[in-house]
């Protein structure tokens, strides 16, 4: 049985008739990586902050790790790790004087604190800048800093808030790979947040589509096509090497398999829409019917169209 160590239940925050965040129900899971997929001005960066217990929820329960955000905020700060979408830190310091500083600051001595920087400098890949001024630090170079930050603590939790933004795109793909591996390393859970489609759907176990305050789904890849695209979440064209010529029995069994939705025949393809993956029963019962098939190809319903489709019935431009 999953662990939940994020438990919001109907977290909601109104700016007089505004809902920015309007009764969020989500839990996330001990060691997942979750993403919260939703363009700027969703209430990302406000359920976050809620959850940190820097902002009072209108209505609703935000718990991390056990803890009550609002009535015991210390005790959620110790035990997760915050990364803002711009991290600071003092300039004429290098990246290790900050880190130890900041270990200091988390109660590490400054032994522990020195051992412990080092440490993570090289974890993420930081050890050739040990002695560089931030001031001299890329923006790519101070988010990893940044999760040194907040990984010095030893958190059971990290939270980023747009954590790639301004970075290349091959710092971003290096960026991405360190937090997947950290996580799984190490059994953190982490809550990423971003408008970046590609960039979730490359390291999240499950995805939260936000939009106007409200989580409008949630899931892995193939839940979300599921519940959104629930009669035609699967595409499968069947080339054949002449015109297709299928009996009205052919038809009528071929609409038989379970989940199978629509057939439509066009020249030599047959183009059949279901809401489960069926092509290997598809191809069997084609083969059996003695049909000579050149080419098969299946479409399943990626993160993108998922997105797309959930702001089309918003009206959003994304």
């Amino acid at each position: 049985m999953k662990t939940s160590i994020i438990e919001l239940k109907g977290l909601t925050k109104r700016y007089g008739s505004i809902h920015v965040v309007n009764h969020l129900n989500l839990n996330i899971h001990k060691g997942e990586i979750f993403g919260l997929l939703g363009p700027n001005g969703a209430g990302k960066t406000t359920t976050i902050l809620m959850m940190l217990g820097l902002i009072e929820p209108t209505s609703g329960i935000a718990k991390v790790c056990g803890h009550n955000s609002i009535s015991n905020p210390i005790a959620v700060k110790s035990k997760v790790g915050y990364m803002p979408d711009n991290v600071g830190f003092y300039d004429h310091m290098t990246g290790l004087e900050n880190l130890i500083y900041i270990g200091e600051l988390n109660g590490l001595s400054s032994k522990e604190s020195e051992k412990e920087a080092l440490k993570l400098m090289q974890v993420v890949g930081l050890d050739k800048y040990l002695n560089s001024k931030t001031a001299t630090y890329s923006r790519g170079m101070k988010q990893r800093l940044g999760l040194a930050d907040v990984l010095i603590k030893q958190p059971e939790v990290i939270i980023m808030d747009e954590p790639t933004l301004g970075i290349d795109p091959s710092g971003v793909k290096d960026f991405l790979k360190l937090i997947k591996t950290l996580s799984r390393k190490h059994g953190l859970t982490v809550l990423l947040s971003s408008h970046h489609l590609n960039q979730v759907q490359k390291i999240c176990d499950r995805v939260g589509i936000f939009v106007k305050g409200k989580l409008l789904a949630q899931g892995n890849i193939e839940q979300l096509s599921e519940q959104l695209f629930s009669q035609t979440s699967h595409q499968i064209s069947i080339t054949l090497d002449e015109p297709v010529k299928l009996t009205q029995e052919e038809e009528l069994k071929l609409l038989q398999l379970a989940k199978v939705e629509h057939i439509h025949k066009e020249g030599n393809q047959i183009l059949i829409s279901c809401n489960k993956i069926l092509t290997p029963n598809i191809v069997r019962f084609m083969v059996e019917q003695n049909y000579n098939i050149t080419s098969v190809h299946q479409k399943t319903y990626g993160l993108e169209d998922i997105y797309q489709k959930y702001f089309e019935n918003q009206h959003l431009n994304v």
